[in-house]
């Protein structure tokens, strides 16, 4: 088997070798994303269940003490909505929203790179056939033209249509890995956007009905 993948390596050209490269990139964001994208590094449950279980004014000594033992998204958004506490609601609910975007940034990294090669690979395929069909037709002008060479042509073409199969190969795992992860944080972000609004909302209520009186 490796022989064989060796020989289809080497058999579609030089258009091979940044084919190749995009595909252990590729493979190596997708296992690395997978890693980083699973639940228990993005939203523990006892942290989210202790800020559904909070009530209005109660005391939030168990959700301190979660998020400071936990090294997750929510768990950094939380630190830093009782870190600014002192501070009015809508400066607590600017800042909190500077801290977010910051967090979905470094969940979607890696991922405009799969994009990329989504659009790029089956590209750098065809390319790679069109160079090898202009080489193979020059070849055969050369030695006598089309009616003595039909056999050469023939498998001329099956060797340049490697790299397009190469790029398709590439691009294809790309394509379905990128759209998932995106999916994947975009439902983390309302996830951990709809949390963190009600923690905000049960702070502040008690401080809010005061300053009404």
């Amino acid at each position: 088997m490796f022989e064989t993948l060796s020989k289809f390596f080497i058999t579609g050209g030089f258009f091979m070798i940044p084919l190749g490269a995009c595909s252990v990139v590729t493979l190596a964001i997708i296992l690395e994303r997978g890693l980083a994208l699973r639940r228990s590094r993005i939203v523990k449950d006892s942290l989210a269940r202790a800020i559904a279980d909070l009530g209005y004014g109660d005391k939030t000594l168990l959700i301190e003490q979660l998020s400071a033992d936990q090294q997750t998204v929510l768990a950094r958004l939380v630190r830093s909505c009782l870190l600014y506490l002192p501070w009015t609601k809508a400066e607590n609910t600017e800042a909190l929203q500077t801290k977010a975007r910051a967090e979905v940034s470094q969940m979607e990294r890696g991922l405009v790179f799969l994009e990329i090669v989504v659009g790029i690979g089956p590209l750098l395929g065809l390319l790679g056939t069109i160079s090898g069909l202009i080489t193979i037709f020059a070849h055969v002008a050369d030695s006598g033209g089309l009616a003595t060479q039909g056999m050469l042509i023939a498998k001329g073409i099956s060797e340049a249509l490697h790299t397009t199969v190469a790029g398709l190969v590439v691009a294809i795992p790309a394509a379905v890995a990128h759209s998932l992860y995106v999916r994947r944080v975009d439902d983390y972000s309302v996830e951990l956007e709809t949390l963190c609004i009600e923690l905000l909302g049960k702070l502040y209520s008690e401080s809010e009905e005061t300053a009404a009186n």
